[in-house]
């Protein structure tokens, strides 16, 4: 005996698979989502407020009190950090594929193409 979880899941795609037939798939989609989001609305509105919760805690790297760009100094110098890092990084990783490919190339004697 099916449940009814599966019955109405069961419905959704058809009504999706009936909407694609008559209107679209854009159509379809959205009555999927339709049916799936009135199906799941508890559990979704629980993870949303469990988040909400959780985000509250969090220490955000901006100072509230300011305004403008100095709001923002300590995200701004972090992204910058960042972005030099993956820089430096990926030179490194390039230079020294660089250097040992041609060392093997010329330990085996196969020519790199140019």
């Amino acid at each position: 005996m099916k449940t009814r979880k599966e019955i109405i899941i069961a419905l959704a795609v058809g009504a999706s698979v009936a909407a694609w037939f008559l209107a679209g798939a854009w159509t379809a989609l959205g009555v999927l989502l339709v049916f799936l989001l009135l199906f799941f609305r508890e559990p979704i509105f629980k993870f949303v407020g469990e988040v909400k919760v959780e985000l509250d805690k969090c220490s955000w790297p901006w100072d509230p009190n300011q305004t403008g760009f100095k709001r923002y100094k300590e995200l701004i110098e972090s992204t910058v950090v960042v972005i030099i890092s993956v820089v430096l990084l990926a030179g490194y990783v390039t230079a020294w594929d660089f250097l040992l490919s041609h060392v093997v190339g010329a330990l085996t004697g196969t020519a790199l193409m140019k």
